[in-house]
């Protein structure tokens, strides 16, 4: 069990249930489904760097790299890209090798179904650095906001989410190949941006949420 007796409750809920917290987590220790989860430091970063926090959808996306393997031992990649407003995922890109022009073919596909953003969070990886993307940031007008080498928490959108596609689908699946790879994790981000609550969203799903920010502002 992967989720905690607060995600259960919600998920609960959506389903139709009238049901009430404190029950589910009864029966949640009665089965044995509480999850030790080991305590990390939190790590604060405070400095000239500091945005504010999106506030629209759109307004700024943070993008990654996850790397696992299939079951031959060979060496899978995947481009992460997330709406630091929203917490969708509009694309985890897999293969064996993504480089800077691969990277911006993701980008204008995602563009094509949602606009550009006006920046985009990111670290200081070869891909991310190198001449393509830096022709495509110019070309299209978003700002690429590099954060400091060595300080992934300024990258903690996607920290976040990698986290999570690591924790939820990537040590709970065997991937026989690229193709299997390809299909099971499309399959979990279809269920994180549609179905999965998420707990800093009220306990809605990243395209439900998004969906009562467009309404709010009609």
């Amino acid at each position: 069990m992967r989720f905690g007796y607060r995600r259960l409750t919600a998920m609960l809920v959506r389903e139709g249930l009238v049901v009430n917290h404190k029950r589910v987590y009864r029966l949640y220790r009665e089965e044995g489904l509480a999850m030790r989860i080991r305590q990390r430091r939190r790590i604060r970063w405070v400095g000239p760097a500091s945005k504010p926090r999106a506030s629209r959808p759109n307004e700024k996306w943070s993008m990654d790299f996850v790397s696992d393997c299939v079951s031959t031992g060979r060496v899978i990649r995947m481009l992460t890209v997330v709406d630091d407003c929203t917490r969708e995922c509009p694309a985890i890109e897999v293969d064996t090798s993504l480089g800077g022009l691969r990277v911006r073919r993701v980008l204008d596909r995602i563009a094509s179904e949602r606009g550009l953003p006006e920046a985009i969070v990111l670290d200081n990886g070869p891909e991310f650095r190198g001449r393509a993307l830096a022709a495509w940031s110019e070309e299209r007008g978003v700002r690429l906001e590099f954060i400091q080498p060595g300080k992934p928490v300024q990258n903690a959108y996607a920290e976040s989410f990698n986290g999570r596609l690591r924790d939820e689908c990537l040590n709970a699946n065997w991937f026989t190949s690229l193709k299997d790879a390809r299909r099971k994790i499309e399959s979990w981000r279809q269920d994180y941006n549609q179905q999965r609550p998420h707990s800093s969203l009220n306990y809605l799903p990243p395209v439900e949420f998004a969906r009562t920010l467009v309404e709010m502002r009609a």
